[in-house]
């Protein structure tokens, strides 16, 4: 499990924008977003680079927790 600090969420919106991104790259991700504490687990094969660039392409400001 890959932990992500991620800025700017604050909706259900937000969690499913997120989750969306990921689950792009790697349609088995397990994507699990915590609004309150800012923090997205992930769950995947794919790399940290992979995820931050694929939430980056989202808008949001992310780095590894």
């Amino acid at each position: 499990m890959q932990v992500f600090n991620v800025q700017g969420m604050s909706c259900g919106h937000c969690v499913k924008a997120v989750t969306r991104a990921v689950q792009e790259q790697d349609a088995t991700a397990q994507v699990e977003v915590d609004l309150g504490a800012k923090q997205v687990r992930v769950q995947s094969q794919l790399g940290v680079q992979q995820i931050l660039e694929a939430i980056r392409e989202e808008g949001y400001q992310v780095e590894p927790a």
